[in-house]
């Protein structure tokens, strides 16, 4: 025993010591130093057996102690990663045995000292367990504000999911109510299917199945990683049709993943005068695709299919397809790709793409188009990088051509029909990190919301999120949009999370904050010729923004991998939100992923409150001169390693700031759920959201808060459905309280949204996709999963 004290001393002692002196080289704390001292001390006095080894060790547990208190406060997993190994060496060196120069030999030094302070450290990170950073109690109201609430502007059958987030408004929300917060916990598979379309061994690092659902009438409409659209029966998830494109495999593609289709339903007297016509093509066409299902595909092209048969719509665009290439500037293979569903408003079809960050300077535009539904005829672009030209290009005319690499909106829009105006988040112009290659007018629109005319593509207005936005904080979620019951009366309103954490709350008719918007100080400078920082940003009034990262944060599996982490923080270039990217590494928190994603938020119009999945999870940006990559260096992997920005004089290196160990270096939690009364602009609660189940070696089911990416689903009820957690379950949540009603485990990943609707029989069914995100690296699947009451 006396052998394996020493022993775990000195793997605590020495790396104390040694990266302790580098930490406090680089202005860090000096108490790693002084403690590997200290233990090493220890380990001196224990090899040679003097009395006086215990109580010193005992001594620093108790200054240890008091340490982790002053910097972190009584919270539990600050006080059991600084705490934990320590005592249990402690413990360890209590046992006689451990303290015995021989076999029967009486111990060389009093056991109980240490003994007492190992306890002592125990006891109190254990009081700490109820405690947790980033969390408020608290409850949401549940009064019901507007009984009549628009869910959205087109009428749906009752229990049908119509689009994408369940209408074009974006809520995520429904009225049905058979599944409540009592009887929820008897959800139970109604059925299960898998797609067959798998993550294979030539796809990218981003192969995900991120897709949700439509409902109409007796089918389900849903798309695969690999484009592939399938409908299925509504009742028993038998497969009716299945439509491949043929989309191939393109290593240059970031993302391999498909988020839904749209759907649209002819009108009777459209349909009439199509069929007047008859026999023309055109009108027999119409006639078979009474109702259309459109197909985003990631070899860049618009499918139009029949809804009732799978079959093309061979009067829209060219035999049933759109080539989304058309009119680019740029047109290399895998560099567009739609991953969203097309809005569509009326008659009118409005698509975004995505176009790969930070591959390449000259890159396709990003520019938003508006197309007939029926004959797929271009109605008008916006192009932010040249935001006057919305008169539609001619696809036949090269000499025609958009913006090179503007930004683009690679999410899903909402549209008010009544309004008459589209509401498109945009993102960056690529590369995502380095601002000089824009024009006014993109800078101008990055991450902002752009409020369009459906009719002309003219701008109504714009709300922009960040300023010269050097942080890929490109707004991924789609708007909310609902109407709000404010003491001046009731408002149309826009809900928008971001990636910082802020929720702008916008009169939706002009922009206007409903909740106030100002502007903070930035961090300012920037170590890259031509380069420039803003001086101040904005912040909206509703926010869900971490503090600003400290070195006393920094977290770990140990108190080494925490001293590990420190090392890196200090070395790594961070005055807080906004702090430019740079050549020694820049800490971006919240991170690229960020605190809200292409998950958005739920909203329930009716109550006028929203529930979401704030996520903390800082990253690594790092810009590396051109002349410094090496001819092997492997580029183009995605969010995660070295993107090359061809043609700039910089590539960029991004991931997510984790220890040696593989764990997030800031303490958790690291991923939350919490709810807000959007009329007060306040937040009800938050709480630490999933467990490290599947995150570590030992399938402990611990609550710590992990990351995710997905969204959120609510209904009448008073039940949210959440998936996303990095955790391999699928929850149901009291909207009041934030407490877990249902959980149950899923067969891959659930980074997905889900919806809900009525079978034929009258019954609620709730459905997730569950098939994993490549990359957060959950694991992989290609499951459709209907859950229903048991009977």
């Amino acid at each position: 025993m006396r052998a394996l004290t020493l022993l775990l001393l000195a793997i605590l002692g020495l790396p104390l010591t040694f990266g302790g002196s580098y930490l406090l080289a680089l202005g860090g704390s000096p108490f790693y130093l002084f403690s590997g001292v200290v233990v090493l001390i220890t380990a001196f006095g224990v090899l040679k057996r003097k009395r006086w080894a215990t109580p010193v060790y005992a001594i620093w547990l108790l200054v240890l102690l008091a340490w982790s208190l002053w910097e972190s406060g009584l919270h539990w997993w600050p006080l059991a990663t600084r705490l934990g190994l320590p005592a249990i060496i402690g413990f360890i060196m209590a046992i006689p045995a451990s303290r015995r120069s021989a076999a029967g030999a009486a111990p060389f030094a009093a056991g109980m000292p240490v003994l007492a302070a190992s306890i002592l450290s125990a006891v109190i990170a254990f009081i700490g367990i109820p405690f947790h950073l980033h969390e408020t109690a608290g409850k949401l109201s549940m009064e019901v504000v507007n009984p009549d609430a628009k869910t959205g502007d087109t009428p749906a059958a009752e229990g049908d999911w119509t689009a994408y987030a369940g209408s074009h408004h974006g809520q995520r929300f429904s009225k049905l109510k058979q599944i409540t917060p009592d009887n929820v916990n008897q959800l139970d598979v109604a059925w299960q299917i898998r797609t067959g379309d798998m993550k294979g061994p030539g796809d990218v690092g981003e192969t995900t199945y991120q897709a949700t659902p439509l409902k109409i009438g007796d089918s389900l409409y849903l798309c695969t990683p690999h484009s592939l659209a399938i409908a299925l029966d509504a009742d028993t998830g038998a497969e009716k049709w299945r439509f491949d494109p043929q989309a191939g495999m393109e290593s240059n593609r970031q993302h391999q993943t498909c988020r839904g289709v749209a759907f649209y339903a002819d009108a009777p007297a459209t349909l009439a005068a199509a069929t007047a016509v008859a026999p023309t093509a055109a009108a027999v066409s119409a006639a078979q695709c009474k109702h259309r299902i459109f197909l985003p595909s990631s070899n860049a092209k618009l499918y139009a299919l029949d809804a009732e048969t799978g079959k093309l719509c061979e009067d829209f665009g060219d035999k049933g397809a759109i080539d989304l290439t058309h009119n680019m500037p740029n047109k290399q293979p895998g560099y567009l790709n739609p991953t969203s569903p097309p809005v569509i408003a009326g008659d009118t079809l409005i698509i975004g793409a995505s176009v790969n960050d930070n591959y390449a300077v000259e890159s396709p535009s990003g520019v938003i188009r508006a197309y007939d539904v029926h004959s797929g005829k271009l109605l008008w672009n916006w192009d932010s990088g040249n935001p006057d030209a919305t008169e539609p290009f001619d696809p036949a005319n090269p000499n025609q051509v958009y913006k090179a690499s503007s930004p683009n909106s690679w999410t899903v829009f909402s549209a008010d029909t009544e309004l008459g105006m589209v509401y498109v988040p945009m993102g960056n112009r690529v590369p995502d990190q380095l601002g000089q290659y824009r024009n006014a007018d993109e800078e101008k629109y990055t991450a902002a919301i752009v409020a369009l005319d459906l009719k002309t593509g003219k701008l109504r207005w714009y709300q922009q999120t960040v300023h010269h936005d050097l942080w890929d904080m490109d707004l991924g979620s789609q708007p909310v949009l609902l109407d709000l019951d404010l003491p001046k009366g009731r408002t149309p309103a826009l809900v928008l999370p971001t990636k910082q954490g802020d929720v702008y709350v916008l009169d939706r008719r002009d922009g206007t904050p409903i909740h106030a918007i100002t502007e903070r100080p930035a961090p300012q400078g920037t170590d890259v010729p031509g380069e420039h920082t803003v001086p101040t940003q904005p912040v909206s009034a509703l926010s869900f923004e971490p503090p600003k990262l400290t070195e006393s944060d920094m977290w770990g599996a140990s108190l080494i991998d925490q001293m590990m982490c420190r090392i890196q923080f200090k070395k790594l270039r961070y005055e807080g939100r906004y702090t430019a990217p740079s050549l020694q590494g820049t800490l971006v928190y919240p991170g690229n992923f960020g605190t809200f994603n292409w998950g958005s938020v739920a909203v329930d119009p009716q109550r006028q409150v929203m529930f979401g999945m704030p996520t903390y999870l800082a990253f690594v940006s790092t810009l590396i001169p051109r002349d410094q990559l090496k001819g092997d260096t492997v580029m183009n992997l995605g969010e995660q390693g070295i993107n090359a920005n061809e043609g700039a004089g910089y590539a960029v290196k991004m991931h997510p700031f984790l220890s040696p160990m593989g764990v997030p270096c800031q303490t958790p939690p690291w991923g939350t759920v919490a709810a807000a009364d959007l009329r007060t602009g306040k937040i009800a609660y938050q709480y630490r959201n999933g467990t490290i189940r599947d995150l570590s070696p030992i399938p402990l089911p611990i609550k710590v808060g992990v990351p995710g990416i997905g969204g959120p689903l609510m209904t009448a009820s008073g039940v949210a459905f959440l998936g996303a957690a990095v955790d391999n379950n699928f929850r149901a949540y009291d909207v009041a309280t934030g407490d877990v009603l249902w959980n149950a485990r899923l067969p891959a990943g659930g980074q997905a949204t889900p919806m809900t609707y009525l079978n034929s029989q009258g019954e609620q069914i709730v459905v997730l996709v569950a098939g994993g995100h490549g990359s957060i690296g959950t694991k992989a699947g290609d499951y459709v999963i209907a859950y229903k009451l048991k009977k």
